[in-house]
């Protein structure tokens, strides 16, 4: 018998408070593509120390080559993505208002002819499912899934998202765990 697949593309996963030692400790996840084949997301609170200017050699306009770059997730630190709050020319469609593009030189396009209220986030490396995994993993509530907004999806202080998303909800236990101490041992 066939299950039912619900497609998560567009939503957004934290530690459930079940991934601690790992990567994804209290970490967001934007899920940007998810299918039966399965999922590729990136990882929208872990800012390297990086600027893209230092880690890409390529003539690029000054406002890319300041711009931080985040870590997308562990899967192949040297694949480049980025998020564009307009699904525009190159990219592919995650939610409302938010694009996924891979290619330099769109990339490069977008910040030499900016518009009005153009945000864009640039990526290393992706968090990636085989097919099941993602599914196997929330049932064994390692993720809780929240809905993306574009607000969220570019929020400015990226440190405190996992715990202002949690903080959020109207569950206790959620609350409670946006409250724990990182490492149980220190407490």
């Amino acid at each position: 018998m066939a299950t039912g697949f619900r497609s998560l593309q567009g939503q957004l996963l934290l530690d459930g408070g079940n991934l601690t030692g790992s990567f994804f400790q209290r970490t967001v996840v934007l899920i940007c593509q998810h299918d039966r084949d399965g999922a590729f997301g990136l990882v929208l609170n872990r800012k390297s120390d990086g600027k893209v200017g230092e880690l890409i050699v390529a003539d690029m306009p000054e406002a890319l080559r300041d711009q931080a770059v985040f870590l997308g997730g562990p899967v192949q630190a040297s694949a480049l993505s980025y998020l564009q709050s307009e699904s525009g020319e190159g990219a592919s469609h995650v939610f409302s208002s938010v694009g996924l593009g891979h290619s330099l030189e769109t990339l490069i396009e977008l910040t030499e002819t900016p518009t009005v209220g153009q945000q864009l986030r640039v990526f290393a490396g992706y968090s990636g499912w085989a097919p099941g995994q993602l599914e196997e993993e929330l049932k064994r509530g390692a993720w809780v899934t929240h809905p993306a907004t574009i607000e969220l999806v570019f929020h400015r202080e990226t440190d405190r998202l996992w715990r202002e998303i949690l903080m959020s909800r109207s569950e206790w236990q959620f609350r409670l765990l946006a409250d724990a101490p990182e490492d149980f041992a220190s407490n």
